[in-house]
């Protein structure tokens, strides 16, 4: 089966910046869904012992040094006003010392006059990049050779393949030949030559896809559950200006679950937080429920759309009460908050 053709590219950069504009709006989040982080116990001490400053949260994800846990999540590409905030979100990702994974690069495979929208290399030569691809498309005729032109086209040191068969069926015109693909991407992952991340789109990785793909050779999963930016509301704001489905568009794994379901099917896979995340008290809560890293997305799209240094201010931020968190809980460093943690997925498990 291959794809349908592309449609032009003035069609597609339209429905880019629709996207854009449909994750501004109050009605792109979940409803009734919260991410279920606000309520992960999180210690306190008045006597922590240490000095704020001396918190370290540097640590190395995917072969790379963060100077703190936190990546910039997939969001856009495709359209100039797209490639502007990449480009925004790109150097504040190198002047932090943080990651930053691109949005679907699609576009740029079947419409190549877009991919300079992707290409922020020289704009952060030193951080982790990762790129961006759709699953399904998998199925529909892509391949080794595809993969590797998204990532060296854009000098990525990682691919994430997302999935996101809410969103597709509730597209007109979606992608929902989903049938067979956990053995595509078995057949497909030893054919790469770098690290392969396996994510959802906001509405979480369920415990049986977990389980599914744990021994296939995936780097890291990106759980990415719902609570937050709901993209089956995007598309039904894109497409009817209204959402119409909205108990369907509030199905999904809420984050904290999705983060402890993972961690029992998946105990040695390196997993990141994402979905719903909006403060450094819920990165440290993801940390605590066993993330190697977290990452954010909508939080940071009126940033990016304003400046680099926007973007940054609020990178600071967030990272500033990352450390914070860190510093009232008495720990002194992104692996004390791990082990911590890993006490607390497990009596969880044995609770339940």
């Amino acid at each position: 089966m291959t794809s349908a053709p592309p449609p032009p590219t003035s069609e597609i950069t339209a429905r880019k910046l629709r996207h854009v504009e449909a994750c501004l709006l109050p009605e792109s989040q979940y409803a009734g869904v919260r991410t279920g982080l606000e309520a992960v116990p999180w210690p306190y001490r008045a006597l922590p012992e240490r000095n704020l400053g001396g918190v370290d949260l540097s640590t190395t994800f995917l072969g790379r040094r963060l100077s703190a846990p936190v990546l910039i999540g997939a969001m856009t590409g495709g359209a100039e006003r797209a490639g502007r905030i990449n480009a925004n979100l790109a150097q504040a990702a190198q002047k932090l010392g943080l990651g930053l994974m691109l949005g679907s690069q699609r576009v740029m495979l079947e419409r190549p006059e877009t991919a300079a929208t992707f290409q922020v290399r020289e704009l952060a030569p030193d951080i982790l990049l990762v790129g961006n691809l759709g699953g399904a498309q998998f199925l529909l005729g892509y391949g080794a050779q595809e993969a590797i032109r998204a990532v060296q086209t854009v000098g990525a040191d990682a691919l994430a393949i997302h999935v996101n068969p809410l969103q597709e069926a509730l597209q007109t015109g979606g992608d929902t030949h989903w049938a067979g693909l956990t053995v595509r991407l078995a057949e497909l992952l030893p054919d790469l030559p770098f690290p392969v991340i396996l994510k959802e789109v906001g509405h979480g990785l369920d415990v049986r896809t977990v389980a599914a793909v744990a021994d296939l050779g995936f780097a890291a999963l990106d759980v990415a559950g719902a609570g937050g930016t709901s993209w089956a509301r995007v598309e039904q704001l894109v497409e009817h200006g209204a959402v119409i489905s909205p108990d369907l568009c509030e199905v999904g794994v809420p984050t904290a679950q999705a983060l402890r379901d993972a961690r029992i099917a998946a105990p040695h896979m390196p997993l990141i937080a994402s979905g719903g995340i909006r403060t450094g008290l819920d990165a440290a809560r993801a940390l605590r429920l066993g993330a190697q890293v977290v990452a954010v997305a909508r939080p940071l799209l009126a940033p990016a759309l304003d400046s680099a240094e926007a973007a940054e201010d609020w990178l600071a931020n967030f990272v500033h009460e990352l450390r914070v968190a860190l510093f009232v809980g008495g720990y002194a460093d992104v692996s004390e908050v791990q082990a911590a943690g890993s006490c607390l997925v497990a009596s969880s498990t044995d609770s339940g």
